[in-house]
């Protein structure tokens, strides 16, 4: 039901030190605090001093990343219970971070959605951001019919929880919004609609 080679559709690569920075800003999720500590094994001996970790640990499924984190000595960690909360302060830091300073972004997708629109309406342009894909492939999907948002979609199509709509969940993807287009499967014939298949897990 997905269509190959939309230009929308993010790619994420792998997390790399970049020696030229003059300060670091990592953003992690859950699992994407592996994705920092396979980091650190490139990185050079001064990375971390110049390095600002924001760390939401929703997700982590209790595996102690928080404690690695500390290890890691950091110019600073904070540690977060929602990405809600972390993108308040990812908006906070960004207003008062300097010219040289890196993105990193890890995590499940919708989570680095969100961090990159805090980074879009920072005026930071989004090639400029290493990604690093972590954790579940869940979607943020907004429904075109009500333009209501549905968290952690695994499954399509899926049901829009705003007007409960059938949604075909497409490869085509908003940084403004973060999140992916669902359309309504059965318009043309209501009720007759594909079994939900989790394909997003």
């Amino acid at each position: 039901m997905l269509t190959p080679g939309i230009i929308s559709r993010p790619v994420y690569g792998v997390l790399q030190p970049d020696p030229r920075a003059r300060h670091n800003l990592l953003v992690a999720e859950g699992e994407g605090a592996a994705a920092i500590l396979d980091l650190a094994r490139n990185a050079p001996p001064d990375f971390f001093s110049k390095t600002t970790i924001l760390y939401c640990a929703a997700g982590s499924a209790g595996k102690g990343y928080e404690k690695q984190l500390e290890d890691l000595k950091s110019d600073a960690l904070w540690i977060f219970p929602t990405p809600a909360t972390t993108m308040f302060r990812l908006k906070g830091v960004l207003q008062t971070a300097k010219m040289g300073t890196r993105l990193y972004f890890t995590g499940t997708e919708p989570f680095m959605g969100l961090a990159l629109r805090e980074a879009l309406e920072a005026g930071i342009d989004h090639k400029s951001i290493y990604t690093e894909h972590r954790g579940s492939a869940k979607r943020r999907v907004q429904c075109v019919h009500c333009k209501g948002f549905t968290e952690n979609v695994t499954t399509n199509p899926a049901t829009c929880s705003h007007c409960g709509l059938t949604l075909l969940v497409r490869d085509h993807y908003s940084r403004r919004l973060g999140a992916f287009q669902g359309v309504c499967i059965d318009a043309e014939v209501p009720g007759e609609a594909p079994a939900p298949e989790e394909v997003f897990k």
